[in-house]
């Protein structure tokens, strides 16, 4: 079974055993973490979440991303600005869909 959950202002496709890679989140490394915006089980469409639906997971990494290189240019003006990224990432493993 398989479910849609909404975190980070992203959605993800996500079943039982999946490892996904989302915004940082506020748990520990080897935290339990739950998703209480779920838009879809299975056959079942929320409007707009499925009432009573959880997705659990457990948080296996707090990281940062890859850089990205940030460059801004206006031609002819001699203006050019350079900078780096590296956004905050929680990877998570999802452990179990549940349906109330």
């Amino acid at each position: 079974m398989f479910a849609v959950i909404k975190t980070g202002g992203k959605q993800y496709r996500v079943e039982a055993g999946d490892v996904i890679v989302v915004e940082k989140l506020p748990v520990e490394e080897n935290g339990a973490v739950t998703f209480d915006e779920v838009l879809m089980v299975g056959d079942k469409v929320g409007a707009p979440t499925v009432a009573g639906a959880t997705v659990t997971g457990e948080v296996m990494k707090q990281a940062r991303d890859k850089k990205i290189i940030v460059f801004k240019k206006k031609r002819r003006q001699n203006y050019r600005r350079k900078n780096g990224h590296r956004q905050y990432i929680s990877v998570v493993r999802i452990t179990d869909i549940a349906v109330a």
